[in-house]
């Protein structure tokens, strides 16, 4: 191949954990170049990031330029994370100084099509996606001692939790491929300038914004409701690697001037304002009014989800395989941490599985002193060893549940199942036997975060993404303010009055404390629609209920088709994950990736010149729909900002939003769970952590 925010003990205690984390060596997305150094690693001259976020979601375009220093023209393989529910929307590769953009076609016809192109000699570019971990993109030929240009646009919904905003780039790459890892390295360093510019649009007041580690940002204020961030490489935001030292790596001359290592992700966070009300936001695009629309729906619960008081169960389970050798120990000290952190009147098990899986504690035990000795004690005396069981690790955990008490299920790997059951579909039905909850923590970039969020929602429970470059007091308390409340489960929503349709997600699962419910979906005609939001709470039905029009035409946010048909394919593959790949699913992706112009795992982007395009019969709809989306964003560039807000003359909430503090005013206690929380964090975290810098020591 020629590819190329708290009490103050408790932030001590985080701080604490975790400051004694190694200092780490990350793996950055960049040009991937075979780890044998068969061929010279290209130049990555130019990486420059445009974001805008506004309406309930964000638009990435990102511009790079590559160059070429050798005597040969060579193919350029450019690797980045995929973002987390992020899909490419536009790939244009610059051929003879100018922008062709690229079309979705078959996964298998476009890399056909591509080595065609490629074999002749002739330009063309390819974007594909590697499953859930990352999009890969090729282009051929960089010429011998010339430079070549490309530009990527994704989308992605930008929700708010707890009245926080998150958005994160991906830099970092996950180390979740062995075998990649492996036969390529990334070369990660941009020779010239990396810039970064993010332009953040609310339809309410917006009191901070903040870059957890990025501490060359630029953040300025238009305006309470607009606000922009800016970094640059050269006012030291990435870490600075001389010329010599760079010279000395790839034995190449480089251009003179800095060159700068793009080593972290980029995570931006906003708080809106305090005391804001719940509300329903609507978006809609429907540009014929006698056609069909898109619309996306935003609910924002009010904060009427009570404490939770009552003594708990804790099942922990345990990986101790052979690949926990060297971070088992860590793993123990976490435990016995949040151990002595629970309350008398508390329970736990502990469960233990390599190949097989065992219980350490003979039923449930109080979390007395004595107990929690014991069995830590016996923790330490464990050998990691053999392979990972994961479902019978679970399969145990299950079974040691108590109908008649509060349980949480927490799960401690840090590998992917790979002896016994491994399906996914037999996961889920495991999980479904008994009401329990798994709370998980998808760490990093390219996990494996289709798995993890199926089963974190189908058992009730809560995910969140963590990014090492992430504020984690901030992640912590979101996750501890959810799991100290009520949640409702079981939500539905219904629609009345006007024709929908293509509602989804089918099932939304359980809403927590904070969290924002975002629908999308079709709608034929306009006027009055009553919505309704159902669920349980403690068993017994809940309801909210409002009602506003949808309108006869709107032409602002083309987006939206887009949106929709992602969320919809991410239904669709969630179905063959969880009942196997079944030919009609997988040509019902195929199909809605080639109408909206997205990379699935069955479609790519392929840009050739337009006569191939046309020798193909390759017809040029995406060509057509990035021209409608760029003249739209132009547009809304040049408008105020705009409150989406729809129930405000029949509110469907009666309660301020929540907030990270306890209650709308900001206060409220921290109990013992968000110990547990902080303790297994930082017990995740090390072990990962030391995974990492030991691959890339090796």
């Amino acid at each position: 191949m020629d590819k190329y925010t708290i009490s103050f003990p408790i932030r001590s205690i985080l701080w604490l954990l975790l400051l004694s984390l190694p200092a780490i060596q990350l793996s950055a997305a960049g040009l991937l170049t075979p780890s044998d150094g068969s061929l010279p690693p290209l130049q990555i001259r130019d990486h420059q990031v445009e974001v805008v976020i506004e309406d309930g979601y964000a638009v990435t375009q990102v511009e790079q330029r590559f160059f070429n220093p050798h005597a040969m023209d060579l193919e350029a393989t450019y690797s980045f994370p995929v973002p987390e529910k992020g899909s490419v929307a536009e790939f244009t590769v610059w051929i003879d100084n100018q922008p062709v953009t690229g079309e979705v076609v078959e996964k298998k016809e476009a890399r056909r099509i591509y080595e065609e192109e490629k074999a002749a000699g002739n330009d063309a570019g390819l974007t594909e996606k590697d499953d859930y971990k990352t999009f890969e993109v090729s282009v051929t030929p960089v010429q011998a001692g010339q430079e070549t240009r490309i530009r990527l646009v994704y989308l992605q919904p930008a929700h708010i939790d707890t009245g926080i905003g998150r958005y994160v780039y991906p830099l970092e790459e996950g180390g979740v491929d062995e075998q990649k890892l492996a036969f390529w390295t990334a070369d990660d360093k941009v020779s010239n300038r990396f810039n970064f510019d993010l332009k953040l649009k609310s339809g309410y007041p917006i009191e901070a914004v903040r870059l957890p580690n990025s501490t060359a940002a630029r953040i300025n204020q238009q305006d309470d409701k607009h606000w922009q961030v800016s970094i640059d490489a050269q006012n030291g935001q990435a870490s600075a690697v001389t010329k010599q030292e760079q010279e000395s790596n790839t034995g190449q001359n480089l251009p003179s001037g800095p060159v700068y290592t793009l080593d972290k992700d980029i995570v931006v966070y906003w708080r809106l304002a305090e005391n804001l009300p719940g509300s329903v936001d609507l978006l809609t695009y429907k540009p014929n009014p006698n056609g069909r629309g898109t619309f996306m729906l935003s609910l924002t619960p009010g904060d009427d989800l009570q404490p939770i008081q009552q003594g708990r169960d804790w099942i922990f389970v345990l990986d101790i395989s052979g690949s926990m050798k060297g971070k088992y120990a860590s793993l123990v000290e976490g435990v016995s941490k949040a151990l002595h952190k629970l309350n008398s009147s508390d329970r736990f098990r502990l469960m233990v599985f390599n190949e097989q899986a065992r219980e350490m504690t003979a039923g449930y035990v109080n979390a007395d002193p004595a107990n929690v000795k014991h069995y830590i004690e016996a923790l330490h005396t464990l050998t990691p060893n053999h392979g990972t069981n994961l479902y019978a690790g679970l399969q145990l955990g299950v079974k040691a549940l108590d109908a008649d008490r509060t349980s949480a299920l927490v799960l401690v790997t840090d590998g992917v199942a790979n002896v016994g059951e491994t399906q996914q579909r037999a996961f889920l039905k495991l999980l479904t036997k008994q009401d329990v909850r798994l709370f998980t923590f998808i760490m990093g970039n390219s996990a494996n975060r289709p798995l993890l969020d199926t089963l974190t929602r189908e058992s009730g429970g809560f995910a969140l993404s963590i990014s090492n470059s992430d504020d984690m007091v901030g992640q912590i308390l979101l996750a501890a303010s959810k799991v100290g409340h009520q949640a409702l489960h079981g939500v539905n929503l219904k629609l009345t009055g006007i024709k929908t349709g293509d509602l989804t997600p089918i099932n939304p699962g359980s809403l927590y404390r904070g969290q924002q419910l975002v629908f999308f979906g079709h709608y034929w005609g306009d006027g009055e629609v009553e919505v309704e939001l159902n669920g349980l709470l403690s068993g017994k039905p809940k309801h909210y209920t409002s009602q506003f029009a949808f309108p006869v035409q709107t032409d602002l946010n083309p987006e939206l088709e887009r949106l929709w048909a992602y969320a919809t394919i991410e239904e669709l593959a969630q179905q063959m994950e969880d009942f196997g790949e079944e030919a009609d699913l997988k040509q019902a992706i195929t199909d809605i990736g080639k109408e909206y112009g997205l990379v699935t795992d069955y479609t790519s982007m392929l840009v050739v010149r337009n006569e191939v395009f046309d020798r193909h019969g390759i017809q040029r709809s995406n060509q057509q729909r990035v021209a409608t989306e760029q003249a739209a964003r132009q547009q809304r560039s040049q408008k105020p900002t705009q409150t989406r807000q729809v129930d405000q003359q029949r509110p469907m909430f009666n309660k301020p939003r929540a907030t990270l503090g306890g209650g709308s005013k900001g206060g409220g206690a921290i109990g013992p769970f968000d110990i547990v929380l902080l303790v297994l964090l930082a017990t995740i975290l090390l072990p990962l952590k030391r995974r990492i810098t030991s691959k890339a020591q090796k």
